[in-house]
């Protein structure tokens, strides 16, 4: 039967040890297959020929999202329909987000790829270069098939209907008018950016439950804690998203000396992101705990362990000081604003001032309703808020959102305002060609909104300030979000691979 094909890496490891013992060739086949279409088959089959056993391993659900709603079928389904063809003889299902640890621990004689990854072999940003580095260093031999190919993003998006009419007609429109190729090239131009984060550092924590029921003696429901979770939230995980799009980044932030969580951002920052670090002694750095339902993921709880007076005089005086000596040695400066305590007045106007480009996005909480809003920073190039905050500060609560868009990106002399809506999607205004631009959500399946607004700003900041097109800014920051909610919290950050993967899948 072929379900007894399926078998655990640890198994199937030992099962290629023993086929090689008795002097049998195996070759390794690795990837989504979320379609399984004739293009797998022939290459498969050409796999078959090569070796005298093939095994097949297939990419995790939560690794194999090469856009939103992806897989279209889950890793057990997947695993079966290729455990089904006469030419695969095992299947596992992957550990890790890419090959790299499963061939050094199965130890294939070939790596078979499709002959269309063959450019990726010197560049070092790319996975097939991994790939066969480690397949080098376990004696492997890496080769490609020339079998006609299927695209399976394109089958799925235009067989399978993933998204609604609108979205589907928007998603033509702008396939005709932009080429993946023109896409990748802005990204491009954003890479050419150094850029400065100077905002609060948040360690977010997950403690995850298991509800037992209500308490015998009081008015409560008891839950059983079962493990925790902690990540690098805040300004830590918009430095981290936009690492991979920006040649060079750099962190501004205050932490709290009695608690500073030094080590802990040391180990989640990403290596080139640079760290300028400031200290007050009168409290500890920022972290927000929430307790959640691990069954569903629903948030139950929150408290923050933080301390949102002013800064002390001292304090903001040195960070004052480096910011007039660092400043303009930037293309782009992002601010992320949650009222938390760091960014007082007189920082703002100094920023504001003496950024070449400013990006700035201030957030709504629990701990700053109508206290925090983008009116308080007197300009910005680019101004990147969700609809409440910008009702908020135009005091306007049913007007139409275009207006208020227009009104604040007067009031703050910013050429590009994005409004962010939710299920409504974005909309973008570029006030000196004085047109929107409306964006659909892409995301139909949410895990998690905490930091979507961050990665947002986070891809879309650089994109802006390296001019690519408006209508782009929308679409690229609309599949970030939809990239971002389908993980918990800030486990995991949106990296250019990661985009650009999904782009080109949406857009096949």
């Amino acid at each position: 039967m072929s379900i007894e094909k399926i078998k655990t890496l640890e198994e199937l490891s030992l099962i290629v040890q023993d086929l090689k013992l008795s002097g049998k060739k195996v070759a390794h086949c690795h990837g989504v297959f979320d379609l399984l279409h004739l293009g797998h088959i022939k290459h498969l089959e050409a796999a078959k020929k090569l070796a005298d056993v093939v095994i097949v391993t297939i990419t995790q659900d939560q690794y194999a999202k090469k856009a939103p709603g992806r897989p279209v079928f889950n890793e057990n389904l997947r695993a079966e329909a290729l455990a089904s063809l006469q030419c695969v003889d095992y299947v596992a299902i992957n550990q890790w987000s890419n090959a790299v640890e499963t061939i050094k621990k199965l130890k294939p004689d070939f790596y078979v790829k499709n002959s269309e990854y063959r450019s990726g072999l010197t560049d070092p940003n790319r996975g097939i270069f991994k790939e066969n580095e480690a397949l080098q260093s376990v004696g492997g031999e890496i080769h490609f098939t020339e079998e006609v190919t299927f695209s399976s993003s394109h089958l799925i998006n235009n067989y399978f209907n993933s998204y609604s009419g609108p979205v589907r007609e928007y998603l033509e429109g702008l396939k005709n008018k932009h080429s993946l190729e023109f896409i990748k090239e802005k990204f491009k131009d954003a890479k050419k950016l150094k850029a400065l984060i100077i905002g609060e550092a948040v360690i977010d924590e997950y403690h995850f439950c298991r509800p037992l029921g209500k308490s015998g003696k009081e008015n409560l429901v008891v839950m059983k804690y079962t493990h925790e979770e902690s990540y690098a939230g805040g300004a830590l995980a918009l430095a981290n998203h936009m690492s991979t799009f920006c040649g060079e980044v750099d962190l501004i932030t205050c932490l709290g000396s009695t608690d500073s969580k030094t080590d802990f951002i040391a180990r989640n920052l990403k290596p080139n992101v640079g760290t300028k670090f400031f200290y007050r002694d009168d409290t500890q750095s920022i972290v927000k705990r929430r307790f959640v339902d691990e069954a569903f993921l629903n948030k139950l709880f929150e408290i923050y362990y933080f301390d949102d007076s002013a800064l002390p005089t001292e304090v903001s005086e040195q960070i004052k000081s480096y910011l007039e000596s660092v400043l303009s040695n930037y293309d782009l400066v992002v601010v992320l604003d949650y009222a938390h305590g760091f960014l007082n007045q007189e920082l703002i106007d100094l920023i504001c001032q003496k950024a070449k480009f400013l990006a700035v996005n201030t957030q709504t909480n629990s701990a700053n309703f109508g206290y925090n809003l983008i009116t308080k920073y007197p300009r910005a190039d680019y101004v990147c808020i969700d609809e409440q905050e910008l009702r908020l500060a135009t005091h306007q609560k049913f007007e139409e959102v275009e207006k208020l868009a227009r009104i604040i990106s007067e009031k703050l002399s910013a050429r590009f305002t994005m409004v962010t809506r939710g299920h409504h999607g974005s909309l973008f205004f570029d006030k000196e060609e004085n047109i929107f631009h409306t964006t659909p959500i892409f995301s139909n399946k949410v895990v998690d909104r905490v930091g979507a607004g961050d990665a947002f700003l986070a891809i879309t900041a650089p994109c802006v300030a390296a001019g690519m097109p408006a209508d782009l800014v929308g679409f690229v920051g609309n599949m970030t979000g939809a990239l971002k909610v389908q993980t918990i919290g800030n486990k995991t950050s949106v990296d250019y691979d990661s985009l650009s993967k999904s782009i080109t899948a949406i857009l096949k």
